[in-house]
């Protein structure tokens, strides 16, 4: 008997039919003898129906309200689940965050969970039942509703597996697990039957979008094994836990992310001398505008020259900034693009392997694509090139690195 939490998000649960075939699907672990917790989103395209609501009523809605309206979502998707389960003869409960006492701080919004009370749940499994909880949300000490942020559900799944000690966390979605890349750009991408905390978190932060950066890092904290699986058709996922101690098999490359969301800036001709990156950089991260990769190169005549990317949606923010910075500084130019994206090879392998960005780099110059900017991580090596050749670079590396052959 394994105890799981599974994770259904808004697409697995978007109609009474889809429902209908989760219920089903659990009900079958359930009698196969597994204690289940499932976390579930609201209905695919409910949540934004109601942010939409809301700004029908306020241009700026209060963060309070809007917490104890975007909750009420997922509270739909558990009451469906649960009288789906009990019409198909399992005992199932319902429960909202607050509920299980979730406890979060009162970051409205985009709270942290504190702490999970696991009693109520234990003590229901203990009774044979399917514990159903709302994802995305918690309460504060004071018991107000709160939410999650972004990925708040798959966070509350990871946590919930953490605090119940459960023996695998699986998060349920449209895609049947992690691939070498996106298979819309290479057909020959492959499924990865596993890969490490490091390497997911890497390529989420790189562009895949199959968790949130989040909920791995959570999952990475407290050892809780994860394993990415399709909500429509049956197959063993990708499990995502800890490095392997035995490397001799790892490939060198696991996979190939990209982020096509980016923009770069450059301001020339600044004084070369100590403090001046805080003055450009720490002016546009205060504007709350995240910061990628940076590159500072110094001329002769002993100007500077910064180059950093920043997200396709904080460009006109990040350029009014900087031109202000460019006049205090007298700085002869700034110039920005937004045609460029990233590419990144990930994989522990890089560890032990010489070599790896040379084969890269040679990989692109065959292509005739061109490298703006480089920055490394013991474990990724990312590039920034122009956007028309992002489908090219992807190939090319995916054949460079051998990543469409079958896993050893």
């Amino acid at each position: 008997m394994s105890l799981i939490v599974q994770k259904y998000g808004g697409t697995s649960v978007g109609t009474v039919d889809r429902i209908k075939a989760v219920a089903k699907k659990v009900a079958a672990g359930h009698r196969a003898g597994d204690k289940i917790v499932v976390a579930v989103s609201a209905m695919s395209g409910e949540t934004n129906r109601l942010i939409g609501l809301a700004s029908e009523i306020q241009e700026q809605p209060n963060l309070r309200e809007m917490d104890v309206l975007v909750s009420t979502g997922e509270q739909v998707t558990i009451a469906l689940l649960c009288m789906a389960l009990q019409d198909a003869g399992v005992e199932a409960r319902s429960y909202t965050g607050g509920q299980v006492r979730i406890l979060t701080d009162n970051a409205h919004g985009k709270a942290r969970i504190q702490e999970i009370d696991g009693h109520r749940i234990h003590d229901d499994l203990d009774a044979g039942r399917v514990v159903v909880v709302a994802g995305f949300q918690g309460a504060d000490e004071a018991g107000n509703i709160t939410t999650l942020g972004r990925g708040g559900s798959d966070t509350t799944a990871v946590a919930l597996a953490a605090a119940l000690n459960a023996d695998e966390c699986q998060i349920y979605t449209d895609v049947d697990g992690v691939y070498t890349t996106d298979p819309r750009v290479v057909a020959e991408a492959r499924r990865l039957d596993k890969i490490t905390f490091e390497e997911m978190l890497e390529m989420a932060s790189q562009g895949s979008k199959i968790l949130q950066i989040r909920s791995v890092e959570f999952a990475g904290k407290y050892n809780v094994p994860l394993r990415v699986m399709s909500s429509f058709e049956e197959g063993p996922g990708t499990l995502i836990s800890l490095e392997d101690d035995d490397q001799m098999e790892k490939p060198v490359v696991s996979g190939i992310a990209f982020n096509r969301d980016e923009a770069k800036l450059t301001i020339r001709g600044i004084p070369d001398q100590p403090g001046v990156a805080y003055k450009v950089l720490g002016a546009v991260s205060a504007a709350n505008i995240e910061i990628d990769v940076i590159v500072q190169n110094v001329a002769k005549d002993n100007s500077a020259t910064i180059t950093f990317t920043v997200h396709r949606n904080d460009l006109k923010r990040a350029s009014d900034l900087l031109e202000q910075i460019a006049s205090d500084l007298g700085a002869i130019e700034v110039d920005t693009d937004d045609r460029i994206v990233k590419v990144s090879i990930v994989g522990v392998g890089m560890r032990s392997h010489a070599g790896v960005a040379a084969t890269m780099f040679e990989s692109l110059a065959a292509e005739g694509i061109n490298i703006q900017l480089i920055t490394t991580s013991e474990i990724k090596i990312t590039v920034v090139i122009e956007e028309r050749y992002l489908e090219l670079a992807v190939r090319a590396l995916h054949s460079a690195f051998g990543l469409e052959q079958s896993e050893a």
